[in-house]
C-alpha cells in the first residue's frame, strides 16, 4: 500500500523539506522544517515572497518549485514520511513509500543564480541530494520496508546524454548504500527511448504508463532482466471513465511468465481521480455505469490480477459490466449527436479565419471604439463578495426563485459598473458575479457535460477542483452569456467586454471522454463559442474576450510532438473566433509566464489583443514578444492580483515604460495581470485607480515626445 503521497499541500514541497531545500528568503537556520516554514514556503508570509507554484506536467495539479543556486546544500529535515510509514506498519499495513526520485526532484526546479533566468540547475546537484536519500532510505529499510516506489516522470521529458549518465550513478550509489528493493515509477508518457538505460538501472523494479503509451510495452518486456519487476499502468489514474478490461487483459497476458515480476497497477497516481463513484447519488444511471473513480479503479486493479491466475472466473461479471459500457457508448444517442459530427466535418479553412489581416481590423476597430492611447482594461472577474456566494447558494438550494437571483445579481454587475466608471477604465467588464467557475459555468449550459457532487480533485493543498465530465458531442443549447453582459452594455457608453473561456482551456479542465481525439471534442467545443460570439456581436457587444489560460498546460511532454497539437488548439481558438466582422476586436487572455517556445503559435491565434500575466517578471516576458516582433496588441499585467497589497501609479508607470521600451507605445494596453475575483473591493478600487492614473501619465509622455 501507497504511503507518504498525501501531503498538505504537494508531495514536491514534502521533498523539499526532507532534504532541507528551504530557499534563503525564508531564513530556516538548520534543523527540521517546521509547519510554520513548510506553509510560508507554499503560500509566503507579509514580508517574503512564497515559492513559484506551476501544474504538474499536463495535469492540474499544482506543484511549488525547488529553488537551486550555488549555495544550496542539503540535509534530512522532515521526518514525514518516516513518521507515516511507522504509522501505516503498526496497524499492520505492508507499506510501500512513495518519494519523488532524486532525478524528477531536480529536473522540475529552478536555477536561480544570477542571469540564470530559472534555466535547468547544473547536474551535479543530484549528488549533493544523494546522502538525504540515503539516509532517508536506509531508515526506511530499518523499519522492515521491503520496497519503496522512487516517482520520475520527468524521465518521460526530453533528456540530454549527461543527465540520464547522472540518473545511472544516482540509483547505482543508492542501491549501493543499502537501501530497500526500489521500483522507480514512470508516467505521463513513455520512456522507450530509454528502455536500455533504464533496464540496466541497477534497481528492482520499473513501472510504466501502459495508458499514455502502450506501443512501449515492447521495447521492456523483452529484455526485462530476470532480477527485475515489471509493474504494468494499465488503468487510467487520470480519466473517470471504466477501462476496457478486455483490452487490459490483452496487453498484460502475454506477460504472465513473469510471474509475481509482473505487477498490474494504476498507470499513475489515483491523486488525479475523484475518490469513489458510490458517492455520487445524482449521476444518471447510465453515465454513472460508464465509469470508475479511484476506488472502482482499485477493483479493476484487483480484477486484473485475478483474471490472470486461477481466479478468472470469479471477476467475469466485472468484466461483462466493462464490455456493456463500451457498447453502450459507441452507441448511445446521449453520446453521439449527427447534426454536431456533421458540422464539425463541413467546417472549411476559412471558418478559421478572420475576413482581413490585423492591419485592417485594427483601422476599423479604432474607428470604432475611439480609445485614447494606453488603453486601460481588466480582465474580467470582480470580487465574488459574500453576498454574491449568498444569493448563489441559496438559488442552488432552492430557497430564492430566479427573478430573485437575477435581481441579486444584477444588482453586483451594476455597482462593479459604477465603480469601474468611477475609476475612468476605457473598457468595462461586468465583472462576472453569475459565475462560480470560469469552465463549470459554460459546461452546465453546453450539452454533452455532466457534473459530479464529490468528484473532488486535489489543486494543490487546500484548494480541491471538481472538473466537469465531457461525456458526449458537445452543443451549445441557446446563448449563455448574452443576457448578462448586454444588461451590463446598458448602463454604460463605454464599450463592455464580453467574456467567455476558450476551448482549449474547457478541455483541459474537464474530464474528457476517451473514445474519440482530444482534438476533435475541443473543436465541438470551439464551434459552442463561435456561436457564442456571434451572438454577442449581434447583440451590439464590441470587444469579445476568449480566454485561454491552459493552451500550455496541454503542451505534450515530447517537444516531438507539440506541433500536431499546437496546430489543433490554435485551429480551435480561431474556430471560436472569427465568426465576426473586421470591427468586433477579439482579445484572449494567458496567465503564465514562458512564450519563448510558442509564441508563433500565439501569433498565430491571431486575436487583435492578448492580455497576459507579466508584473512577476518585471516585463521580462515581453523580450519573447520584441524578438518575434508580435505584430498584434498586447496588454502586460502590471500588477499582481494574487497579492492584497496595492502597488502605486510611480510602480505601474516603471512597468509600462519597460513595456513600451520593448513593444511599440501604440500596440500597449493597460491592465491587471489576471482576474480579481480573490480581492476585496476597496483593494481593487486603490488599484485601478493608481493603475489608471499610469496610463495616464505614459499618455502625457508620449505625447510629449511625439
Amino acid at each position: 500500500v501507497p504511503v507518504g503521497d498525501f501531503s498538505l499541500y504537494d508531495h514536491m514541497l514534502d521533498t523539499a523539506a526532507m532534504l532541507g531545500a528551504v530557499p534563503e528568503r525564508f531564513a530556516h537556520s538548520n534543523g527540521m522544517v517546521d509547519l510554520a516554514t513548510y506553509f510560508a514556503m507554499a503560500r509566503g508570509t507579509q514580508t517574503v515572497a512564497p515559492m513559484e507554484m506551476t501544474k504538474w506536467f499536463d495535469t492540474n495539479y499544482h506543484y511549488i518549485v525547488p529553488e537551486f543556486t550555488p549555495q544550496t546544500t542539503f540535509a534530512f529535515s522532515s521526518t514525514k514520511l518516516l513518521d507515516e510509514t511507522k504509522e501505516a506498519m503498526a496497524l499492520g499495513v505492508p507499506a510501500k513509500p512513495v518519494l519523488v526520485g532524486p532525478y524528477t526532484f531536480w529536473r522540475l526546479g529552478k536555477w536561480r543564480a544570477a542571469g540564470a533566468n530559472g534555466h535547468v540547475a547544473p547536474i551535479d546537484l543530484i549528488d549533493r541530494m544523494l546522502p538525504v536519500y540515503a539516509h532517508v532510505l536506509a531508515q526506511l529499510k530499518k523499519l522492515g520496508v521491503k520496497w519503496v516506489q522512487m516517482d520520475e516522470p520527468a524521465l518521460a521529458l526530453d533528456l540530454q546524454p549527461q543527465w540520464l549518465t547522472a540518473l545511472t550513478h544516482a540509483y547505482a550509489t543508492l542501491v549501493a548504500e543499502g537501501a530497500p528493493d526500489l521500483l522507480v515509477a514512470t508516467y505521463f508518457d513513455g520512456v522507450d527511448e530509454i528502455a536500455k538505460e533504464l533496464l540496466a538501472l541497477p534497481v528492482a523494479g520499473l513501472h510504466l504508463d501502459l495508458v499514455r503509451a502502450p506501443e512501449q510495452l515492447g521495447a521492456f518486456a523483452q529484455s526485462l532482466p530476470k532480477d527485475k519487476v515489471l509493474s504494468a499502468g494499465v488503468i487510467d489514474g487520470r480519466n473517470v471513465w471504466r477501462a476496457d478490461l478486455d483490452a487490459a487483459l490483452a496487453l498484460v497476458q502475454p506477460l504472465t511468465a513473469l510471474g509475481d515480476r509482473l505487477w498490474v497497477a494504476p498507470s499513475c497516481s489515483l491523486l488525479h481521480s475523484p475518490i469513489d463513484l458510490h458517492l455520487e447519488t445524482k449521476l444518471d444511471a447510465e453515465l454513472k455505469s460508464w465509469m470508475a473513480f479511484a476506488v472502482q479503479k482499485l477493483d479493476e486493479v484487483v480484477a486484473l490480477k485475478k483474471a490472470l491466475g486461477p481466479q478468472a472466473a470469479s471477476v467475469q461479471p466485472l468484466f461483462a459490466q466493462a464490455r456493456a459500457a463500451r457498447q453502450s457508448r459507441q452507441t448511445s444517442a446521449r453520446i453521439h449527436d449527427p447534426a454536431v459530427e456533421a458540422r464539425e466535418a463541413a467546417l472549411k479553412d476559412g471558418d478559421a479565419r478572420r475576413s482581413a489581416p490585423f492591419g485592417e481590423r485594427r483601422a476599423a476597430q479604432r474607428e470604432r471604439l475611439q480609445l485614447a492611447s494606453f488603453p486601460t482594461t481588466t480582465i474580467g472577474s470582480y470580487p465574488q463578495t459574500t453576498a454574491i456566494r449568498e444569493a448563489r447558494a441559496k438559488f442552488k438550494k432552492g430557497e430564492i426563485d430566479a427573478p430573485d437571483y437575477e435581481r441579486r445579481i444584477k444588482a453586483e454587475i451594476a455597482h462593479a459598473v459604477e465603480q469601474q466608471e468611477q475609476i475612468g477604465l476605457d473598457v468595462l467588464v461586468h465583472g462576472e458575479a453569475e459565475r462560480n467557475d470560469m469552465v463549470e459555468y459554460f459546461g452546465e449550459q453546453l450539452r454533452g457535460f455532466a457534473f459530479t457532487q464529490n468528484g473532488w480533485v486535489q489543486s494543490y493543498g487546500s484548494r480541491y477542483v471538481k472538473p466537469p465530465i465531457i461525456f458526449g458531442d458537445v452543443s451549445r443549447p441557446k446563448p449563455m452569456t448574452v443576457d448578462w453582459i448586454t444588461y451590463a452594455q446598458s448602463l454604460t457608453t463605454k464599450p463592455m467586454k464580453g467574456m467567455l473561456t476558450g476551448p482549449v482551456t474547457i478541455l483541459q479542465w474537464s474530464f474528457v471522454r476517451d473514445d474519440q481525439p482530444r482534438s476533435d471534442t475541443c473543436l465541438q467545443i470551439a464551434l459552442a463559442i463561435r456561436d457564442e460570439v456571434a451572438d454577442l456581436e449581434r447583440a451590439g457587444i464590441k470587444v469579445i474576450q476568449i480566454d485561454e489560460p491552459a493552451i500550455r498546460e496541454g503542451l505534450p511532454l515530447k517537444r516531438s510532438q507539440w506541433n500536431k497539437y499546437l496546430e489543433w488548439a490554435v485551429k480551435a481558438f480561431r474556430v471560436a473566433s472569427s465568426a465576426v466582422r473586421d470591427e468586433t476586436q477579439i482579445h484572449t487572455h494567458m496567465c503564465y509566464s514562458e512564450f519563448n517556445d510558442i509564441i508563433a503559435s500565439i501569433a498565430a491565434m491571431d486575436a487583435d489583443v492578448i492580455t497576459i500575466e507579466s508584473s512577476r517578471s518585471d516585463m521580462e516576458i515581453l523580450e519573447a514578444f520584441r524578438d518575434f516582433k508580435y505584430p498584434n496588441e498586447i496588454g502586460p499585467g502590471v500588477y499582481d492580483i494574487h497579492s492584497p497589497r496595492v502597488p502605486s501609479a510611480d510602480e505601474m508607470t516603471t512597468l509600462l515604460e519597460k513595456a513600451a521600451a520593448v513593444v511599440p507605445a501604440d500596440q500597449l494596453w493597460v491592465n491587471p495581470d489576471c482576474g480579481l475575483k480573490t480581492r476585496r473591493w476597496e483593494e481593487v478600487v486603490a488599484a485601478l485607480t493608481a493603475m489608471v492614473a499610469a496610463a495616464k501619465r505614459m499618455r502625457a509622455k508620449v505625447a510629449v515626445n511625439a
